[in-house]
């Protein structure tokens, strides 16, 4: 018998050797096309990527899109065509330790510094005096919220802010569900660093599945695109640093829905109700308590946590709708 269990190891340590080693998965040509079409800006010593796409003649206006957790800045190429035919400029960055842009470890992962990198990016493009226009989700929200703070109290580099739309994101702490695998690799200890290094494809377009809606999956090849942007630069490593973003939104909780509710940018949310993450009617019904100055589109019913994924039509619709409005 110890024979026998003694094989198994032998055979089971080269084998999770090779498995803890593959290599990412090589990018598809239209994700390969997104990366070509952007650039780098170096903050302190890190590289963070940025498309940066001239659009609209006639039109001054400049749009900055905030991506979520755990994707990249390829969230937004489903409208991205759409918005360049309405605004001067459409930028977007992804955020460091998400897509092309580098994963340090170790390295503390804040909300607070992510708002700094999206400053210190418009200075790089000289945006520093334009008023631009924020468009966010999820963790992107939450950047944004950090973002209308300094502007509103005259943070030395704040940027100026137009407007700002939301969606789908933890604007509340209490109305806010992370998945049970986020609860996880919160707590960090020793189980964070077993999970990410034994997570693969189908473990994650499985987390991921949970957040679509039924009639919105994305397809097997935009997951192979969504999970190669987190293994680029060994992305997947990072993640529980990352998702301490959740516990910053507890401690700061404030500060960050104080911006929202003082402010007097033009507000606006754009919302997919079947989002588990958040859910309707509970998230909706606090945000119209809190915020009864801001607009809201509830998007269709079987619309989840990626509505500018899910339906990229109905999101840029609405989104349209609020930036004509003012």
């Amino acid at each position: 018998m110890k024979e026998w269990w003694l094989q198994v190891g032998l055979l089971g340590v080269p084998l999770l050797a090779v498995y803890l080693h593959i290599p990412p998965p090589q990018p598809s040509p239209a994700l390969r096309s997104w990366k070509s079409s952007g650039s780098f800006f170096t903050y302190k010593d890190l590289n963070v990527f940025y498309r940066d796409s001239s659009g609209a003649v006639g039109s001054s206006d400049v749009v900055v899109l905030l991506h979520g957790f755990p994707t990249s800045s390829y969230d937004w190429s489903k409208i991205w065509e759409g918005l360049t035919q309405r605004f001067h400029r459409v930028i977007a960055l992804d955020f460091l330790g998400f897509g092309f842009s580098d994963k340090p470890r170790p390295h503390g992962y804040s909300i607070f510094e992510q708002a700094t990198i999206v400053e210190g990016l418009l200075r790089h493009l000289g945006l520093r005096h334009q008023r631009i226009n924020l468009l966010s989700h999820d963790y992107g929200d939450t950047v944004a919220q950090e973002l209308l703070h300094r502007y509103e109290h005259n943070k030395t580099g704040s940027i100026l802010i137009n407007s700002l739309c939301l969606s789908n994101g933890g604007i509340f702490p209490e109305t806010h569900y992370p998945r049970f695998i986020q609860k996880l690799l919160v707590d960090g200890g020793l189980l964070s660093p077993v999970i990410l290094r034994l997570m693969n494809f189908f473990f994650f377009s499985g987390g991921l599945r949970a957040v679509f809606g039924p009639y919105t999956q994305p397809s097997q090849a935009e997951f192979w695109d969504m999970w190669t942007a987190v293994r680029n630069n060994d992305g997947n490593l990072v993640m529980d640093s990352i998702l301490q973003y959740i516990n910053q939104r507890k401690k700061h909780r404030e500060r960050w829905v104080g911006a929202l509710t003082s402010t007097s940018v033009p507000l606006h949310l754009i919302y997919g109700p079947l989002d588990p993450v958040n859910p309707h009617p509970e998230f909706l019904q606090l945000y119209k308590k809190e915020l009864p100055t801001s607009t809201v589109s509830v998007l269709d019913d079987h619309i989840s946590h990626y509505p500018q994924l899910e339906d990229p039509t109905g999101f840029l619709n609405a989104y349209l709708n609020f930036i004509n409005s003012f």
